[in-house]
């Protein structure tokens, strides 16, 4: 685009011609220099496209101007009528109605130094605070509200089309393959230097923040709340009873018996049948722990039960009150703070983990890759096949829409004020009239039509008397 058009498209003169932009010449749509305020980035090829529909707009818009001002002025050279006064009228109402549009659009995006009116003019810039607010307002109001985005969910329904997204051929590989990317760019962070030095101050001060004799009475009351540890006992019992009666137990507990009689007695494990000694040891102590166990898992109340309730009760307020636990967990976080062997164990822990990490992620067929595109497949297989399942992950999202709008669309909000008051105001108003610019001309066409059509009535109106003369010898 040669320079004039650029003139035309971003000046600061209304009717499009050269001219009217003194001073605009060439000046491009990127942002302001880093130290000055903060501008409206439009890439080159957008630029390019809404600059020449500006200019053409304009040129179309001040051409019929033009138009209406060459017809009113060759009215006089023609002899008086009343045809050439009813054109020469038409022309002028164009005009002014041509002229009053160009103000009214000009005026948005410009100062124009008229008497009385300049003060109302250039309006965008001297507003932009309060767009930037209606804007934010509006984008919170009728965009992020929470109906909006529950509307949204149910329309898209979003389970359904995770699903066909995730079954679709090659998608899972997809999300297997950005997983790992974006995995391998997280661990090529946290090799930084200096963010490895905040990771260690911030483990460290995390460290130093745990009362760690409560912590562990607390984990220990919400593990054995209302008898959940039961639970967990019984399947213990279940399991060593399976154990016990296994006959691979059974001779492991006959073998040790013979070793424990040949270490400790071995002139009796000499003259004793040992071996049937071992076996028949074996079964008596199965049997009467399988015995043990067995009541144990049968009754409730049973005193092995109470017996472990009390001492983990006893635990518990011991690691709450007792200054022996206090002081021992105070050791313990000192060395997890600040001991060397295991903070280098742990430093060479997790350069070997995260050496291997990068090599994984790094390679074309990463097993990380492999296994998220598998966990992605298996997920949109079991949504595509429970139409329930879908149902239920709409509603969840639907209540978490709900709950997170209010914040979300406060923060847009903030996000989008703040915005705006840092851009250049004039930067501000030429890019808006960038954008729409090239609409709002037609405003300008469509009142230099109209303001002729009304400069015709009114014509007809006020000459009511000669034109109805005219027809009337017409028709005679």
């Amino acid at each position: 685009m040669d320079s004039s058009t650029r003139n035309r498209s971003s000046g600061d003169g209304g009717l499009g011609t050269a001219s009217e932009a003194p001073g605009a010449a060439g000046r491009s749509t990127a942002p302001l220099p880093a130290d000055g305020p903060e501008a409206v980035a439009v890439t080159p090829p957008a630029a390019t496209a809404h600059a020449l529909a500006l200019a053409r707009s304009k040129w179309l818009a001040t051409g019929l101007l033009m138009a209406v001002t060459a017809v009113f002025a060759g009215t006089y050279a023609f002899p008086p009528g009343l045809a050439v006064d009813c054109v020469r009228a038409m022309a002028e109402a164009a005009m002014v109605g041509a002229l009053a549009d160009w103000f009214a659009v000009s005026a948005l995006f410009r100062r124009i130094p008229l008497p009385w009116v300049q003060r109302h003019t250039d309006i965008i810039a001297r507003n932009k605070e309060r767009i930037g607010g209606n804007l934010a307002t509006f984008v919170r109001d009728k965009f992020l509200d929470a109906p909006s985005l529950v509307n949204l969910i149910r329309r898209h329904d979003p389970a359904d089309m995770l699903a066909q997204w995730l079954t679709s051929p090659g998608n899972a590989q997809l999300l297997g393959r950005q997983v790992a990317r974006l995995a391998l760019a997280a661990l090529d962070t946290v090799e930084d230097a200096r963010i490895q030095r905040f990771m260690n101050q911030a483990a460290r001060a995390l460290v130093g923040q745990l009362d760690l004799s409560r912590t562990m009475a607390a984990a220990l009351e919400a593990l054995t709340h209302n008898g959940r540890h039961q639970v967990l006992l019984d399947d213990v019992l279940g399991r060593v009873t399976l154990l016990l009666r296994a006959p691979e137990t059974r001779t492991f507990i006959a073998e040790a018996i013979v070793q424990w009689i040949r270490r400790e007695h071995p002139l009796k494990e000499k003259v004793l049948p040992t071996d049937w000694l071992g076996g028949k040891g074996a079964g008596a102590i199965a049997q009467a722990i399988d015995s043990l166990l067995a009541e144990v898992a049968s009754d409730p109340s049973h005193q092995l039960r109470t017996a472990l309730d009390a001492a983990v009760q006893r635990l518990i307020e011991r690691l709450q009150t007792d200054p022996e636990w206090e002081r021992r967990g105070l050791e313990l976080r000192e060395y997890l703070q600040n001991d060397e062997t295991l903070g280098r164990y742990v430093q060479e822990l997790w350069t070997s983990l995260r050496e291997r990490l990068q090599k994984d992620l790094s390679d074309e067929h990463s097993e990380v890759s492999r296994k998220v595109a598998a966990m992605g497949q298996w997920l949109g297989m079991a949504l595509a096949g429970d139409p329930a399942l879908r149902v239920r992950l709409n509603v969840r999202l639907q209540l978490w829409a709900t709950q997170v709008a209010p914040d979300l669309s406060q923060f847009v909000a903030e996000h989008i004020r703040n915005t705006v008051d840092r851009w250049d105001a004039k930067e501000m108003a030429r890019l808006v009239e960038l954008h729409i610019g090239s609409d709002l001309q037609y405003i300008r066409i469509n009142g230099t039509v109209v303001g002729g059509l009304i400069g015709l009535v009114l014509f007809a109106l006020s000459h009511a008397s000669e034109l109805a003369r005219g027809l009337g010898v017409l028709a005679g």
